[in-house]
This record gives C-alpha cells, structure tokens and sequence, in this order.
C-alpha cells in the first residue's frame, strides 16, 4: 500500500485518481511515499528517507526546497497548464477593474448607502469613475507559458493587440498563437509599446524587482501593470511613486503583502488565481497522476528538479530506476554491471541541471550484488527497484 500525505486540503477529484487498494490518503507523514503540497512551506521539514515524491498542485514552486530533495532524490513535480484558464481568466478581471475603477465605484455606493437620494447622487458622482475601454488598447506579456498563452488569446478575442515575449522565443514555434500577435525579443519593447502589461514569469533572482523605477520611465503614460504570477517581480514602492505622480494608472496583483494591503492606490486580489473549484481539481489531479506513474513505472513528467523521462508502463519482470548527479554521468557503467547478471531488456536515460534519471528493464529480478554495485558508484543518489 502506497501512502500518500498531504500538506495542505487536496481536492477529493484530484485524490480519486489513486486506486484506494493501492493507494491511502495517509494522516501522518512518517512512512508516507509521496506528498502532495499546495502553498505550505517546506523549507524547513525534514522528510523521512521513505518519501520518493513531492508533487505540487500548481505551477510555482517557491515553497519547495528544489536542490536540497534533489540530493536525497526525491522527485518534485508541479502542475504548469492545469490552471492555465482560472488565472488568465483573474487578469482579465484585474484589468477590467483598473480600467473602469470598478472597486472605487463600489465603495462609493457601500459610503453612500444611506442616502435616500442615491439614485440621483449617483448621476452626479459616477463621471469619476468611468474609466476607459480595453477594445482597442495594447497588452505587452512577458511570460508566454500556459498561462500567459491562454492569455494572449482571451485578450485578442477581447479586441486587443496582444505583444509578448519570453526567453526562448523558439518554444513557440508549435503553439498555436493568436492571429496577429506580435513577439517581441525583449522586455523593453512591452515597456515602450503597450497600455497594459503582464507578468507572467517565475520569481528568480533574475527576475526580482523586474518592474522598477528604471523600467517605468520606459512605459507609456497611464500604463497599467498586472502582476499575477509572484510577489516579488515589482519594486512597489517605485510603482506607488509613479502612480502619484500620475505615470502609471493602476498597479494590480494577486499577493498581498504587509506594504501592499495598506495602498489605497493599489488593487490587490487575495491570491484568488488558481482558487477556483475547477482548477483546484485539475491541478490536483495532474498531480495525483504524475504520483501515480512515477511510484508504479518510474516515468517522470513535468519534474522541476530532474529530467523528464518516459519508458512507458512497466512489463519486465523488474525496472531500475536510478537517480544521479549527472555531472560525471555514469549510466554506461550502470548499464554494464546490471547486463552482467540481470539480462537488460532496456535502458534509457536523461540529464537536466545537473540531475539525471535512468531506467532499466531486465528480464529477471535484479539480484542484490548487482544492486549495491550500482548504489556504490559515486555519482548515485537513489535507486528502487520495481518488482512484477
């Protein structure tokens, strides 16, 4: 039985992909195989030696110490597409609501309520809050991920020109992009083309404070800056000064913060992007999924902290896998040692960021002396044997 524990509520949809006569929702973290997280931090838990898998029901992974459970090889997963549309769907709610001046128009009449005379009043205030259309206006995304993709085609159906631009423009070429969208090669040219601009990139030392003072003064006057993706990526306390002194429009973000929840001038959302009932349970069932295949086959999919690798459902009578630093990859020498004794039927293998993941089909059990010789090589940090 594979015990599966989980640090923050997972969706029952999501959980119903484990068999329940393989799998137990298990209420304590001693001896579980696998955890499945959604905000909680782990940084500082300590894992019992049993854990082979963390998988996170979404796409950030800030909350999860990725080098650190690489070294003990324990594989961490995320979730990127599964709540591509409820975010994407938030942004368009955050731009409508910097354009319009929604929220200040619904705290004028929550003020007012009293006045019997409201619906007069109301004539005479409303002007102020009537903002602008977006039909029509520019949307710069920096970040052309699941996200940021189903984005650029909510915006153009919406009537708007869509520009955007990532590190590796050569990934789109098999997406299929909105009709006229332009790609940029640089950030810069959102900053000095577009009315609205979205962040739609991971937090990385890179990427801290992205949005500051030097990149404002590139923007169009009355820009509109949307930060859905990390609390982080904006210096706000730049952006609050470039709305006060009327540069940028609105700033609007989905990670509240204790400088942020004190700025009447921003819009800031409760972290509400993937919240929706749909996403939650695609996210953790993407995840439950990944688990899964990766605890009966050893097939790894949409790893943040090893390569991908698939050799398909397991049918030898045992599968190897092995995980290992890959800065002096050694998978030839694992090949030959379990040729020797175990009849290998198959191996594959692959490397990313210094990790690297092998599987290996024999035809008979793989006998112990086989087994520690391959453990004993230096670059080895894990290996499990999967047993018919």
């Amino acid at each position: 039985m594979h015990k599966i524990y989980c640090l923050n509520k997972i969706s029952k949809v999501g959980l119903g992909v484990l068999p329940k006569k393989d799998y137990e929702v298990h209420e304590a973290i001693d001896d579980a195989h696998a955890i499945l997280v959604r905000s909680a931090d782990m940084h500082q838990m300590e894992l019992p030696d049993s854990v082979l898998a963390v998988a996170r029901a979404g796409a950030g992974v800030n909350n999860i110490p990725l080098e650190p459970l690489a070294k003990k090889g324990v594989v961490v997963f995320n979730t990127p597409g599964a709540n591509a549309n409820a975010v994407s769907e938030l942004i368009m709610s955050g731009m409508l609501l910097a354009s319009r001046d929604i929220y200040g128009g619904m705290n004028w009449v929550k003020a007012n309520q009293e006045d019997p005379e409201i619906n007069k009043t109301t004539e005479k205030a409303k002007s102020k809050f009537g903002g602008t259309e977006i039909l029509g206006k520019s949307i710069g995304i920096i970040g052309l991920g699941a996200i940021g993709l189903r984005l650029a085609h909510q915006c153009a159906l919406m009537g708007m020109k869509v520009y955007g631009t990532k590190r590796n423009l050569d990934s789109l070429k098999k997406e299929e992009l909105p009709e006229h969208m332009v790609l940029v090669k640089t950030k810069e040219e959102i900053y000095e083309t577009c009315d609205f601009i979205s962040l739609n990139l991971p937090y990385s030392a890179e990427s801290k404070h992205m949005i500051d003072k030097e990149a404002i003064k590139m923007m169009k006057d009355g820009v509109i800056i949307l930060n859905f993706a990390r609390d982080g990526l904006v210096n706000e306390f730049d952006v609050l000064d470039a709305i006060e002194a009327g540069k940028v429009r609105t700033y609007v973000t989905d990670f509240p913060n204790a400088n942020n929840a004190k700025q009447d001038k921003f819009i800031v959302i409760p972290h509400l992007g993937a919240s929706t009932e749909e996403a939650e349970d695609n996210c953790a069932a993407m995840a439950a999924s990944q688990i899964k295949d990766f605890i009966e086959n050893g097939n790894i999919k949409n790893s943040v902290n090893f390569p991908d690798i698939n050799a398909g459902p397991k049918q030898a009578k045992s599968r190897l896998i092995i995980l290992y630093e890959a800065s002096n990859p050694q998978f030839d020498i694992m090949s030959k040692i379990a040729e020797t004794q175990s009849h290998v039927k198959s191996f594959i293998h692959q490397e990313k960021n210094g990790y690297g993941c092998a599987i290996m089909d024999c035809e008979r059990d793989i006998d112990k002396i086989t087994l520690d010789a391959i453990f004993n090589l230096k670059e080895v940090i894990k290996i499990r044997e999967i047993e018919s």
